[in-house]
């Protein structure tokens, strides 16, 4: 499959609205809570200053980060599904959102750019040195012209996200001004979990997030699946302090944040609270070129556009 293929046709298509009414409308929930942690100097700092922001965070921006050289699927972004690039279809499903105040693609690769210049996305250049997605939405925010309090990061291999959970991720930081970091979960199906591209969580009795592992958390002394036990899949959206976002990059790498390859333990290591909330949402991340074809069945069987 050429994910180049089809970008130029893909250009004219109609935005997320026409689609949007095919969506059922996610049933979000926010528990709350409290994590411990011991930060770091320069995290106690950091948070010291962030003392100083606001309670209420009303400017909200959402960035999707986008890079083609994936090790795991290169090209990724801009691979078709049902006709159209996969960036495309996160962008018009995030611009329904109604927390966001404006919606833009951050990417290193100006074929990427291209192709979501045509159908109508804004788009900042990052630089290749970026290592992860938050860092290239730190990036994005410096260019922006307008100074935002919120950043949502909207991650492109969600393509059926639904606009419902990004205002829910906002609404769950602006209500926590102890949480610099907010994000979302949803059920985790009993076949992805010993699945390491399947991320899951384990939160307090209060909503924030103790740990994310890409291996089954909580681990019981049998090694199998507790089919009683409700296990939570992470889901591949964020939203940040746009203040904490700044900080974040001057943070060293964290030793569980490079044992499992995932960059919201450096948050956590360094002893942030980071908001979790819980919703109904069927997750169809794609991973790999495998998971194309699932998506697309999935999509057909509803008919999803």
């Amino acid at each position: 499959m050429n994910p180049m293929s089809i970008c130029t046709s893909s250009s004219s298509s109609s935005s997320g609205s026409s689609s949007s009414s095919s969506y059922s409308t996610a049933k979000a929930w926010i528990v709350h809570g409290i994590v411990a942690g011991v930060a770091v100097a320069a995290a106690i700092g950091a948070r010291a200053y962030l003392g100083r922001a606001a309670k209420f965070r009303s400017r909200v921006v959402g960035i999707i980060p986008a890079r083609f050289a994936s090790s795991r699927f290169q090209g990724k972004p801009l691979v078709p599904i049902l006709g159209k690039p996969m960036i495309q279809r996160t962008w018009e499903r995030a611009k329904l959102a109604a927390s966001l105040d404006h919606v833009v693609v951050a990417t290193d690769d100006e074929k990427i750019a291209e192709c979501c210049r045509g159908f109508g996305a804004d788009v900042i250049m990052t630089s290749e040195s970026c290592r992860n997605g938050t860092e290239r939405c730190n990036e994005a925010l410096q260019k922006l012209d307008k100074k935002y309090d919120i950043v949502v990061n909207i991650q492109g291999d969600e393509p059926l996200i639904e606009p419902e959970i990004i205002d829910g991720v906002v609404k769950a930081l602006q209500a926590a001004p102890d949480a610099v970091f907010s994000t979302a979960v949803t059920s985790l199906k009993p076949e992805d979990a010993f699945d390491p591209n399947r991320v899951k969580c384990v939160v307090d009795n209060r909503g924030y997030a103790i740990y994310f592992s890409r291996g089954l958390i909580p681990h019981n002394k049998s090694g199998k699946v507790n089919p009683k036990f409700p296990y939570l899949l992470h889901l591949g959206i964020q939203s940040y302090d746009s203040k904490f976002l700044k900080i974040y990059p001057e943070l060293q790498p964290t030793p569980l944040q490079l044992e499992e390859d995932l960059e919201q333990l450096k948050v956590l290591e360094n002893g942030y609270k980071m908001k979790v909330i819980k919703v109904d949402h069927e997750a169809h991340g794609v991973d790999t070129p495998e998971d194309v074809q699932k998506i697309e069945s999935y999509m057909l069987e509803r008919n999803l556009s």
